[in-house]
């Protein structure tokens, strides 16, 4: 009898700490979905080139959230992102998304460009401008 209850009370236990693991784990990709999600007052624009698309999620004239580049035929290549004094860069893909998350101002219009390079030149730089 006693080593029954010692079942019970361990199986109890273990179904205790994997609660526990599955609420830490729900409670942080709850969190995790709330600091990427997009804020609703969000604004994206877009535009494309001949060789790549332009994206940004924007917030009013002067934050941008993000920047997201894309090659047209899907081909890989270094991709850029600019706009103000954020720059960056990621080589060897097609499409990529650039976390900005910053107020940069610029009147009357502000400038958001992507760029992609192959072979060491240039191939095209693209903008969207945010009014």
């Amino acid at each position: 009898m006693y080593a029954r209850q010692e079942m019970v009370v361990r199986s109890e236990k273990t179904s205790r700490r994997r609660w526990a693991t599955v609420s830490a784990s729900l409670a942080a990709a709850s969190a995790l979905g709330l600091v990427t999600a997009a804020p609703a007052s969000a604004e994206v624009k877009s535009t494309c080139g001949t060789y790549i698309c332009v994206a940004t999620a924007y917030q009013g004239r002067d934050y941008v959230q993000d920047i997201t580049v894309t090659t047209r035929e899907g081909l890989p290549g270094t991709l850029r992102a600019f706009v103000g004094d954020y720059r960056g860069s990621k080589a060897g893909v097609s499409r990529w998304r650039f976390i900005v998350n910053r107020e940069i101002r610029a009147y009357p219009k502000l400038a958001v460009c992507g760029g992609l390079d192959r072979s060491g030149r240039v191939i095209e730089n693209h903008c969207v401008l945010i009014p």
